[in-house]
């Protein structure tokens, strides 16, 4: 049997019924389509997600923030569930890229429908085509295919029979999963064929979890057994594959510490009597000086950043070897490792089982519990710093902690502020602290913590983002209060671009247009006076609540009546740019000019040189 539909019909059909299943929960993949609709999805997509209100359609203000927005939601279902997105063709369509990009390299499942120029071409060049002198198959699309794990064009409506299951094979892989991008030509969308009826039956699709091989498992038990200060890593693939309990248990029982990258962060509880905190360039001193020192060490679910390296510097003794646990064969091989191709859940339980005995040293635990008490000591500093008004960005981060309960979220991506929650945030639920920091796409904040807000409704969600990134993408709090999903948005106003203001410094250059400030026509630089900026207006302007918090209390203040409110909020408070939370026992390798009439720039080459040579091959 067969249904006479359009191919833009037939898709959305096709997406109703797709569902994925693991350890026996069954849940439906697609909880609907984000999009703007133009002359090239209007007529095709438009109209079936019209007839069909069962698959709920949300509008959006940018294509790339409702890429933003899916992904979030996918990350807080640990990527069994999803979202589509549709664009119209030309610019609406290329916006979306930095999302496909964002999700690519976090791994995160979205399906992105662009629509596309007319496959028959003969009405070409349509309004907003890309037209090619040397090929008329091209589009603006072909521009997804580096930044999307699974592209394709379906240039007949047949094609979608194939095309469709291979677009779910990508988005339900825990190896392969990211983009998938079908490029819809706007005619095609439109053409009626006769679809099998199979085609849109209900389909579960199986999330499994592959086991180590045995040898390389009793080799890593070996090595483990062997090792005197080993150290585990816990990357995103922990919550992916929800092993926080196991390795819970696994640390509890051999008492190995554990580091956390910012994907991982949240694996164990702060307060956990093995956890060290952030690892790496923003990580604690504890975790590093334990990572610096490790001869063993235990990478779960992590692709070893340059940020979790400490840019290839964070590990240090000559003898040290790494086994690596991941679903992904391209990461679990990652510095000459043991490779543990598997699921982290299983495979940290089949090594519980076979270190049954195996304990660290008395002694190596008690160093772990000195730095764990030393870094609370530093934590409670940093959140009490009483630097006046404006406030150190770390009070901020102390107030909003201290008010949140357990099960709240908090969200952030980019700028200065991730590196001090990766820090400072006391994580007490394995879905509390949601970082977008594989990209760190600025503008991801508000747009992100909508995504987190739909996929967990009863929690109350913290968007902390900076004005830097508010500036490139505040439009979706419009979308929030349309759609009745409040968040909590903490606004720092510090004048400028903070991270980058540091780093500048750092290599010699001291904030050089970093700062929001007018044109200085003496000088010809942007260090005039200070823009005015009403942020309070602005948040106002797009349906939010605005309270202004000048002080700690003031903030407190505010975080309770945003709790009570049943709308966005929007808190504004200044921050001081130059207020920083200091690194710890670590170094990012940002390369310095190797010239320059700068002395300052001379100076800070020479320290880069001598970090340089810190930096290691694992072979």
């Amino acid at each position: 049997m067969t249904q006479r539909l359009t191919t833009a019909q037939a898709i959305i059909a096709f997406l109703k019924n797709q569902y994925v299943e693991r350890d026996g929960r069954e849940v439906p993949f697609f909880a609907g389509v984000w999009g703007i609709f133009g002359h090239g999805n209007v007529a095709g997509i438009g109209q079936a997600l019209q007839q069909n209100p069962d698959f709920r359609y949300y509008q959006t203000r940018n294509e790339q923030a409702q890429v933003h927005t899916a992904i979030a939601f996918a990350k807080m279902h640990n990527r069994l569930r999803a979202f589509a997105c549709t664009s119209s063709i030309g610019p609406g369509a290329t916006n979306m890229i930095t999302g496909a990009a964002t999700a690519t390299v976090n791994r995160i499942p979205v399906l992105l429908l662009p629509g596309d120029i007319f496959a028959r071409r003969n009405v070409a060049p349509v309004l907003q085509q890309l037209e090619s002198p040397w090929s008329q198959d091209i589009s603006v699309n072909d521009a997804f295919k580096p930044v999307s794990r699974y592209w394709d064009r379906l240039n007949r409506p047949e094609q979608a029979i194939t095309v469709l299951p291979e677009a779910m094979r990508v988005l339900t892989s825990p190896v392969d999963t990211g983009a998938v991008t079908l490029a819809l030509p706007q005619d095609v969308q439109t053409e009626a064929y006769d679809y099998p009826d199979a085609l849109f039956a209900k389909r579960v699709w199986h999330i499994p979890r592959p086991r180590a091989d045995e040898a390389l498992l009793a080799r890593a038990v070996a090595w483990i057994k062997a090792s005197k200060q080993p150290l585990i890593i816990a990357g995103g693939g922990v919550h992916y594959s929800e092993a926080n309990a196991a390795l819970d248990a696994f640390a509890q029982q051999t008492g190995i510490p554990v580091a956390e990258t910012q994907a991982g962060k949240g694996s164990l509880r702060y307060d956990h009597p093995c956890a060290l905190g952030a690892m790496g360039v923003t990580g604690t001193p504890g975790a590093n000086i334990i990572g610096r020192e490790a001869d063993l060490i235990i990478g779960v679910g992590t692709r070893y950043s340059d940020f979790t390296t400490a840019s290839k510097t964070a590990f240090q003794n000559p003898d040290v070897r790494f086994i690596n646990i991941n679903v992904a064969e391209f990461d679990a091989h990652k510095h000459a490792a043991l490779p543990l191709v598997a699921d982290a859940k299983v495979t940290l339980e089949a090594l519980a089982a076979a270190l049954q005995g195996y304990r660290v040293a008395d002694e190596y635990r008690a160093r772990v519990a000195r730095f764990q008490a030393e870094w609370e000591a530093e934590v409670d500093r940093l959140y009490n710093i009483e630097h006046g008004v404006p406030m150190a960005q770390s009070e901020v981060i102390g107030v909003v902690n201290t008010l949140s309960r357990p099960q709240d979220v908090v969200v952030c991506a980019a700028g200065s502020l991730p590196g001090d929650l990766h820090k400072l945030w006391r994580t007490r639920d394995p879905k509390g602290y949601h970082l977008e920091y594989g990209y760190s796409c600025m503008g991801y904040e508000i747009a992100g913590g909508l995504g987190v807000k739909m996929a967990a409704p009863d929690r109350e969600v913290y968007v902390m983002v900076g004005d830097g990134s508010y500036l490139m993408m505040a439009q979706e709090v419009i979308t929030s209060v349309q759609e009745g999903y409040k968040l909590n948005i903490i606004l720092l106003d510090n004048h400028g671009f903070s991270s980058i203001g540091g780093l500048s410094g750092s290599i010699g250059s001291g904030g050089f247009g970093t700062e929001y400030r007018y044109r200085n026509h003496e000088t010809g630089l942007l260090d005039g006076d200070v823009l005015p900026i009403d942020f309070a207006a602005n948040a106002a302007s797009l349906g939010a609540h605005v309270i202004t918090a000048r002080n700690r209390d003031e903030l407190a203040d505010a975080i309770e009546a945003a709790k009570q409110s049943d709308r966005t909020t929007v808190i504004v408070v200044e921050t001081d740019i130059a207020a920083r939370v200091p690194g710890y026992e670590s170094w990012w390798d940002v390369a310095v000019a190797e010239v320059s009439t700068l002395e300052s720039v001379r100076a800070a080459r020479k320290q880069y040189e001598g970090m340089r040579a810190k930096e290691r091959h694992h072979l």
